[in-house]
């Protein structure tokens, strides 16, 4: 099982980060990447936090992905920020899309998906298939989301990124112990965006090593 979008009390999380890792630890994940929001002020000071929590990941039989979530940063500046990030050290970056219940500029969907830098666009709203094709070239996951409000476009989001031939991966976006999900609850998360049985099962089973092996 994997998570590539959670947050913590290093930004407006309910959970310190090693008390998310124990959750995820007990519900049976293998892979979980820490994503605090982030922008040009905090961007080095989360990825050095998550550094030193690796030992303790370790310890729990987790595999953690140091990664930051680009939020409201303006879009001519993703490609930079994203750059920086994977310069000092993230294992992923993640860019907070084009959802429909926040005022994120537009123009934010449509440069992560032309940054080879981001690895996942987060709740992408009403996303473009042209934007979506771009995404498929970076080899940029796409997210179908449980946070609600987020969750509103995932039929959308899965529709788009199976006709752009887009990775799509399932995600909690968690802040709080409750926002976490056990398998039975991804799977209806998949199912409930409109995947197929089997496609559900593909995208629950992505090979995290392999698909980031693509992007390094």
């Amino acid at each position: 099982m994997y998570d590539l979008h959670t947050h913590t009390t290093m930004t407006d999380g309910e959970m310190i980060p090693v008390e998310l890792l124990r959750r995820m630890s007990v519900l049976g994940y293998r892979f979980v990447a820490i994503t605090d929001h982030a922008d040009s002020t905090n961007l080095s000071v989360l990825l050095a936090a998550l550094d030193r929590l690796a030992a303790d990941a370790d310890e729990m039989g987790l595999s953690l992905l140091r990664g930051v979530e680009l939020t409201h940063v303006p879009p001519a500046r993703i490609p930079m920020m994203a750059t920086a990030a994977k310069k000092i050290g993230a294992d992923i970056v993640v860019v907070h899309g084009e959802t429909t219940v926040e005022p994120v500029a537009p123009g934010t969907n449509h440069a992560a998906c032309t940054c080879p830098d981001v690895d996942v666009l987060a709740h992408p709203g009403l996303i473009t298939l042209a934007d979506a094709k771009s995404a498929a070239i970076n080899g940029i996951a796409l997210e179908v989301t449980s946070r609600g409000g987020h969750n509103r476009t995932n039929g959308h989001v899965a529709m788009i990124a199976r006709e752009a031939g887009c990775q799509i991966v399932i995600d909690s976006d968690a802040h709080s112990p409750s926002d976490l999900l056990d398998n039975r609850a991804k799977t209806m998360v998949a199912r409930g965006a409109g995947l197929t049985e089997d496609e559900a099962r593909r995208v629950l089973s992505l090979n995290i090593e392999r698909w980031r092996s693509h992007k390094i």
